[in-house]
């Protein structure tokens, strides 16, 4: 009897113990649920809260959206040349599928390099006038795996102040001394270079366009003082490859500085087949380094062999000449244009296809771009913490797929909605 009793206690005290810790892992939960709920409900409140619209086609210049009724302009995809879906990519990508698999399973070091991947990063490295390039799962991979392996704590890294959030991320990881320049100025970056002299190596790191603004990057200043003060170049070029420049390729022909970037990073997931995928071009010795120590490459799945081929056709495209590029510019000359006659205060370089339509106040961008819906344009605010506070715009990007009908469309819908917001007279 004595037994029996004995094992009812223990059993009795080992379920007591079991419901103490359930208990409290549940008060634990609930209370994180309860924090987490009031910062939500402060988003909400502030007008700052960022609903997801469901898209139910293809990305393209014109889509289906859940909730609307036939086919809605977009004015803010990064499908700069409208190639997202092109049928020849697409037919590129269902080829791949049938010769090369839907997945590696597998890392590219331990089986996961195919031939298309060699052939991807051999045409990258020839768009872009580098001796090799390293592909990766996307552009934010490509920069947490570049800086730590090339800077030490004897080195110096200058980052423009509003540098994309993965490069920000990136220099973190690193151990180099840390330079922050105020943004695109010159004088402060130059004086930052001066005492960074006493460093063994130092890097100028800067976006080559600026994504919420659409300003590009005084290159050509970046390059001189980088002579000047013994630095190496490295930009970041995923809103400018294949589209920017007189044959897309990017900042530093726009500005004339081909051959005197060090480094660039740059994604495969807006111009270049808008899949995912990014990528470091520049040195051999570079990307053969980070092959064998860049922790997103070494622990992160080889890219799909459909992506993959995506971006190659598109590369083929633009290897072989295109009038895309040409189209892209015309069209952002055509909306810059009407929008500053109608009044509207644009941000960004006249030349650019981001066209950050400028309101201040979160909610006005928020309850603008869902008046332009409305209207059958897709278009969405952006504010805080995207951008700064009190800066709130409506990122507008063009894209070589727009007709000048589409584009006219949406500056109406802009002008009409804006003299009923009274944004404009």
């Amino acid at each position: 009897m004595a037994l029996s009793q004995a094992k009812n206690l223990r059993h009795f005290l080992k379920t007591f113990q079991v419901q103490r810790v359930l208990s409290a892992n549940t008060i634990a939960v609930a209370a994180v649920k309860e924090d987490l709920g009031n910062v939500l409900s402060e988003i909400k409140e502030a007008g700052l809260w960022k609903p997801e619209r469901i898209i139910t086609s293809k990305q393209d210049s014109a889509i289906e959206v859940k909730g609307s009724k036939g086919k809605i302009l977009n004015f803010c995809a990064n499908n700069y040349l409208g190639l997202s879906s092109h049928p020849d990519v697409i037919e590129a990508g269902k080829r791949a599928l049938d010769s090369h698999g839907a997945g590696l399973s597998s890392v590219r070091f331990i089986c996961g390099t195919q031939d298309l991947h060699k052939e991807l990063e051999a045409k990258i490295a020839k768009f872009h006038g580098m001796e090799d390039a390293i592909v990766y799962a996307s552009c934010f991979d490509a920069n947490a795996g570049l800086f730590e392996q090339i800077l030490s704590s004897e080195d110096a890294v200058l980052s423009d102040a509003l540098n994309h959030a993965s490069i920000i991320d990136g220099i973190r990881l690193c151990k180099a001394q840390k330079y922050r320049y105020n943004h695109m100025d010159m004088e402060d970056l130059e004086s930052k270079l001066k005492d960074a002299q006493k460093c063994r190596l130092r890097l100028i790191a800067s976006d080559g366009v600026f994504s919420m603004d659409g300003n590009v990057t005084p290159l050509k200043e970046i390059c001189d003082l980088a002579d000047k003060y013994n630095a190496l170049v490295f930009i970041d070029e995923c809103h400018a490859t294949g589209f920017f420049g007189k044959t897309g390729r990017g900042t530093d022909e726009y500005t004339g500085t081909q051959g005197r970037v060090d480094i660039i990073n740059s994604t495969l997931g807006k111009a270049l087949g808008g899949a995912s995928g990014g990528y470091t071009a520049g040195p051999r010795e570079l990307t053969e380094l980070l092959r064998q120590r860049s922790r997103p490459y070494l622990f992160s799945n080889a890219l799909p062999p459909a992506v993959v081929a995506c971006a190659i056709k598109v590369l083929d495209m633009l290897l072989e000449g295109t009038n895309l590029t040409a189209k892209v510019l015309s069209n952002t000359k055509r909306f810059r244009s009407k929008m500053t006659a109608a009044g509207f205060n644009l941000g960004g370089d006249p030349d650019h296809p981001i066209c950050p339509v400028m309101l201040g106040d979160a909610k006005l961008a928020n309850q603008y771009a869902e008046e332009m819906l409305s209207r059958d344009i897709y278009v969405i605010g952006f504010s805080y913490p995207v951008v700064p506070k009190n800066t709130a715009r409506i990122r507008v990007q063009i894209s070589a797929a727009h007709s000048e009908e589409d584009i006219d469309k949406a500056v109406d819908a802009f002008v009409d909605i804006g003299r009923k917001l009274k944004v404009i007279p």
